[in-house]
């Protein structure tokens, strides 16, 4: 049992609400959702994630001034990414705020990547309904801009350099397919593919199918410009 001077979720989020149902909503999930509970996190999470992006877009322009719309949205697509979004989460010890339906906490909802980033996004869409934009962007500016200075260079996705190596001499682009799905409906973790023309093709296996799309290209593009060399 925490101590009673333990913070709070409010006192984490640097932020008193105005409007606690508001809060409530954000920590609900789909399916905990009863007359008590009539909303859960999702329309919350649907005005949470564009807040982000907002603020996220204005971070990385002042940060990198000089550097192309490219490049910058390789950075955004890292930060705003499903990894990052649980990293946060986290660190903000959401899960053990979330309200839960007994079957979903006892398959591991509170440490459900997928649940903690979307409850992270429905928290910034509550900070941004309670007090504007203010205490929004605060959170996003406390968690995020330490981020920012994890790579001097911009990150390159590797199925985009997979892509772009593949268009650099004339193939076709790769081809990604899922050929399988495994562990529980609240936790999956899918398998997939790619293949390229000339290649063997490689598999890799992640928490979501991009995250998953994502290690199998990086594996076969190590394998193209190891061929290479």
């Amino acid at each position: 049992m925490q101590p009673s001077d333990a913070p709070t979720l409010s006192d984490r989020l640097g932020h008193v609400f105005a409007d606690a149902g508001l809060l409530e909503e954000a920590l609900t999930h789909p399916s905990a959702v009863s007359r008590e509970r009539p909303r859960s996190y999702e329309r919350l999470e649907f005005l949470g994630d564009r807040v982000l992006g907002l603020v996220l877009a204005e971070l990385l322009l002042c940060r990198f001034p000089d550097e192309p719309e490219g490049a910058l949205a390789k950075r955004f697509a890292v930060l705003a990414q499903r990894e990052t979004l649980t990293e946060v989460a986290l660190n903000l010890a959401i899960g053990p705020e979330l309200c839960l339906a007994p079957s979903e906490e006892m398959g591991g909802g509170r440490e459900n990547p997928t649940t903690l980033g979307d409850a992270l996004e429905a928290l910034i869409g509550a900070l941004y309904l309670d007090g504007g934009l203010a205490p929004a962007e605060r959170l996003i500016r406390r968690f995020w801009e330490p981020l920012l200075e994890r790579a001097i260079e911009p990150p390159q996705d590797p199925k985009t350099a997979l892509q772009e190596w593949a268009q650099a001499r004339g193939m076709a682009l790769p081809r990604y397919r899922e050929i399988e799905r495994s562990g529980p409906p609240h936790e999956p973790v899918f398998t997939i593919e790619v293949g390229l023309a000339g290649l063997p093709p490689a598999i890799g296996t992640g928490r979501s199918k991009r995250a998953a799309e994502r290690a199998a290209a990086e594996i076969l593009l190590g394998l193209a410009r190891g061929g290479e060399a």
